[in-house]
């Protein structure tokens, strides 16, 4: 079987090869990653322009001779390659040692009240758990109403943060709509002469490369972008924000950043980063229709193997990134299909790579109301830029033959599976998220 870039099923791809012995464990050499919200491999083009900054141009950017001058003066060409894509200014952008640092940066810069909603990431609601907050529920497909968010304000909140898109289900949040309604809020207060500030934070960290990531469209006051996610490498990433945010640091030391991030600038990192972003956003449109392409065929020839199977999400295309697929197999368990897959060469998540390693249910699925009996047998399954239509073909024959193994050694056949599935359905509550 192989998928075309449309998605059209044709024939089947040779078997895996034989595994191969690691330390310990018999793991099969990958025949297809799926996996590509967890991490991104680093693009060839990312590590050519990183290169230099390993090996000849190590210099400190603080010190004071030629050399080092001259790389500080590529972090700020870096600094301002980043703006460019990012439609901002360079001065205001502060360099992170990823996504959770900047999240946290984010909400340093107030006190007050803060809302967000049930399913942002971790680095998110850690940091809201610690002040006064309110989260604020999502509908069954992971989408958040934005008039709700609003109307959870008070006069005390100084901060709403909302990520653009969700990196477990794939739903694309109403963070243009949001950012209307914040600045109504912000225009009440200042007609009332009420001086509390209030911000709108955006984690476009799963966003970016496949949604536009622009800081005037988003109209949002702080943006968190990651290079880990797009090709760049790792603990490298970066807060845009508008000029009304005063950053407060939270590592002191040696003032770099502007005083708001202390620490010897991660200089390969960065320029790494600037290359990332600028080849995700030249290649965004065609990788957008690609792996929507890739992604749909994936998904149609799971639902007619597999009919009883659930599919979450939103039904429309523009709210889903269009790489990430996230399917409910009702009664089975996802560590063990993880771990027959990966006997096959076949790398798949069960959800954010932070709580799967800590065998952690999702709190996302908890927020949609899912069941657990149907969120242990969820399967987070997303392409990126090196996925093939033969390696897609080859990791969904494979979850197929795997879910099938899984009903054999339980005893369950098809219409055992749709009655499982009928009824998590009806028993969920407010769960509707399905789309099987």
């Amino acid at each position: 079987m192989t998928v075309s870039a449309g998605g059209n099923m044709g024939e089947e791809r040779s078997p895996v090869p034989p595994t191969t012995r690691g330390t310990g464990v018999d793991v099969a050499p990958c025949e297809a990653y799926l996996d590509y919200a967890a991490a991104t491999p680093l693009d060839p083009r990312v590590l050519e322009a990183m290169l230099p900054y390993l090996t000849e141009r190590f210099h400190n950017p603080s010190s004071p001779y030629a050399a080092a001058r001259r790389v500080r003066a590529d972090v700020e060409d870096a600094r301002r390659r980043l703006a460019l894509v990012l439609g901002a200014r360079a001065d205001g952008i502060t360099l992170t040692s990823g996504a959770t640092e900047a999240n946290n940066l984010a909400f340093a810069a107030t006190d007050g009240h803060v809302v967000t909603d049930a399913i942002e990431h971790q680095s998110v609601l850690r940091v809201a758990e610690g002040r006064p907050h309110t989260l604020v529920g999502v509908a069954a497909d992971g989408r958040v109403d934005a008039h709700a968010m609003a109307a959870a304000i008070t006069s005390q909140t100084e901060l709403v943060s909302l990520e653009l898109a969700n990196g477990e289900v794939g739903c694309v949040q109403p963070v243009r709509e949001l950012a209307r309604l914040v600045a109504a809020e912000r225009r009440r207060r200042l007609e009332a002469g009420e001086p509390r500030q209030l911000l709108l934070h955006v984690d476009a960290s799963q966003a970016t490369g496949q949604l536009a990531v622009n800081v005037s469209s988003l109209e949002a006051d702080m943006v968190t972008v990651s290079a880990a996610k797009i090709y760049g490498p790792k603990q490298v990433g970066l807060l845009w924000c508008s000029d009304r945010v005063r950053l407060r640091p939270l590592v002191l030391g040696g003032g770099q950043e502007r005083g708001v991030r202390s620490g010897t600038e991660n200089v390969a990192g960065i320029v790494g980063f600037a290359r990332a972003l600028e080849l995700a956003e030249a290649l965004r449109r065609e990788e957008e229709a690609r792996l929507r392409g890739l992604r749909q065929g994936m998904e149609a020839e799971l639902r007619r193997e597999l009919p009883w199977c659930v599919v979450s999400g939103p039904r429309q295309e523009r709210l889903r990134l269009p790489g990430l697929l996230h399917l409910s197999l009702p009664g089975l368990e996802a560590q063990r299909l993880v771990v027959l897959l990966e006997r096959e060469g076949v790398s798949v998540g069960t959800g954010s790579a932070c709580a799967a390693s800590k065998m952690r249910a999702s709190h996302v699925l908890e927020a949609l109301g899912m069941p657990p009996t149907l969120s242990q047998g969820s399967l987070r399954l997303t392409l990126g830029r090196p996925s093939t239509p033969e390696e897609v073909a080859y990791g969904t024959r494979a979850i197929v033959r795997c879910a099938r193994s899984e009903m054999v050694r339980l005893g369950l056949d098809d219409a055992a599976m749709s009655e499982r599935a009928a009824a998590l359905g009806a028993a969920g509550g407010r769960w509707r998220g399905g789309r099987g």
